[in-house]
């Protein structure tokens, strides 16, 4: 599932030459989560319920869901009869209402038999099983999409303000034919915003607008909350910080930009392409006869080294401490390397030989990666840190102990306490076993093993006499 693309990405290969991106300092590794079983999965979500279960959307038209502990997937919901999956098209996104423990509703994004129409709708988890859904459909929004079978989007996402927004692509084809990107009357290149509580049973649409849309009550369409998109295959809300929408949009030849997306911005498509004018004769980039305003992205990359689609992902906001905190991580479709953009930053995090198709984020906001033959795996830093404290029987910090780590294969590494007691190992490769002993002349400490997963892990020790 090339985002965006068709044979045109392919042709990019071997004509757009650029710089590399950096390498950074932080190391990760994928462990792998559901290996088997899926068909064709795009995205993963969890339903901010507290019950920490994972579900899975796949594009022929399924969800699966995973229960906490387990890798086997069961079907929460099928609608393979109203999807038309293929290419870009099929069942893309799945956000859950943010009182769902309570109400029990969620939305979906799919394209739907049989003229691939985009289309989100409404069901509700079924009251007998909370691991099932109804499967009566409640239409909110019908968005035609006539002519090409690519750019169709994909997400759906509630805002940190209650409203559900949504990223149509532009229609497909190349070039966006049609213009409806910079069209203001047309839905299609555009992030939409909707409000979906407090709609009175029966009207039409099944939806309202929020006051403060940038076209309400002047021309233009009053769903739309921003323009000038070409695919926002996928974006996400920064669930920390400022709460920013960040979009990955997929290029055309040159360029795949991540933007910061606001109220009524305008990010530049099919004028632009990142930061670069598309050169199609429009006539429209700056200084020519009718210039367009634009919010150019937060960052961008080029098409060198095999390089052609972007897939969107997540600001970690991890307990976790697998990426830094507040950095969003991001791949490339053709390549399969991750990214990461921090304090500024761009630098590969891990090459891998994936086909990248989504990121998802769990209840606790750690991050796993979504590869199109059918693997969901999770990230981890491949280094960690181990720190504590040494305490004497009394409770004091003990000055001058040494804390001796021993890896799975027998190698040693010692530090001496300082001051009341600390200690600290840091760069420990992490998914292994180690051992932790404490020598002292005076007191005798028991020995502790530490299955090390994630970042960071504080041990403290307590004397005996």
């Amino acid at each position: 599932m090339v985002k965006g693309k068709l044979s045109i990405c392919f042709l990019a290969l071997t004509v757009f030459v650029g710089g590399a991106l950096g390498q950074g300092t932080t190391a990760i590794q994928l462990v792998p989560y559901i290996t088997s079983g899926l068909s064709a999965p795009v995205f993963m979500t969890g339903a901010g319920d507290g019950s920490n279960r994972l579900f899975i959307v796949q594009q022929g038209g399924i969800i699966r869901v995973v229960q906490p502990g387990s890798n086997s997937p069961t079907t929460f919901l099928d609608i393979t009869s109203r999807v038309r999956s293929g290419g870009e098209r099929g069942l893309l996104g799945l956000a859950f209402h943010p009182q769902y423990s309570v109400n029990g509703r969620f939305f979906v994004y799919y394209t739907r038999q049989p003229d691939g129409a985009i289309q989100i709708a409404e069901y509700f988890v079924s009251q007998a099983n909370p691991n099932v859904a109804d499967t009566n459909e409640k239409i909110i929004i019908t968005i035609p999409h006539p002519g090409f079978s690519n750019h169709n989007g994909g997400t759906v996402a509630f805002g940190p303000d209650g409203f559900l927004y949504a990223g149509p692509g532009d229609g497909g084809s190349a070039n966006d034919p049609s213009n409806n990107a910079q069209n203001i009357n047309q839905l299609l290149g555009k992030i939409i915003r909707l409000d979906i509580n407090n709609v009175p049973a029966g009207q039409t649409p099944q939806y309202n607008i929020p006051p403060n849309n940038p076209f309400v009550g002047v021309n233009g369409a009053d769903e739309v909350f921003a323009i000038g998109m070409r695919n926002p295959y996928r974006f996400s809300f920064d669930r920390g910080g400022t709460r920013q929408l960040w979009a990955g949009d997929v290029g055309q030849n040159v360029i795949e930009e991540v933007d910061i997306i606001t109220l009524g911005g305008n990010y530049g498509w099919r004028v632009y392409e990142g930061t670069q004018c598309t050169n199609l004769n429009f006539n429209e980039c700056a200084g020519g006869a009718f210039p367009i305003n634009h919010t150019p992205p937060i960052f961008q990359y080029d098409h060198s080294a095999g390089r052609c689609s972007i897939t969107g992902g997540f600001v970690y906001r991890g307990a976790g401490g697998s990426l830094p905190f507040g950095s969003y991580v991001y791949a490339d479709y053709c390549t399969g390397e991750i990214f990461l953009w921090n304090s500024n930053q761009q630098s590969v995090l891990l090459d891998t030989t994936r086909r990248i198709v989504g990121f998802a984020e769990d209840e606790s906001g750690e991050i796993y990666v979504i590869g199109d033959t059918g693997t969901i795996e999770r990230i981890i830093s491949t280094q960690a840190s181990i720190t504590g404290q040494v305490f004497t029987s009394g409770g004091l910090g003990l000055r001058n102990a040494v804390v001796i780590l021993t890896d799975s294969q027998g190698v040693q590494r010692r530090a001496t306490t300082s001051s009341f007691g600390f200690y600290q190992f840091e760069n420990v490769p992490t998914n292994q076993t180690y051992f932790l002993g404490v020598s002292s002349k005076r007191y005798r400490f028991a020995s502790r093993s530490l299955n090390l997963l994630n970042n960071l892990s504080r041990i403290n020790f307590i004397g005996l006499e």
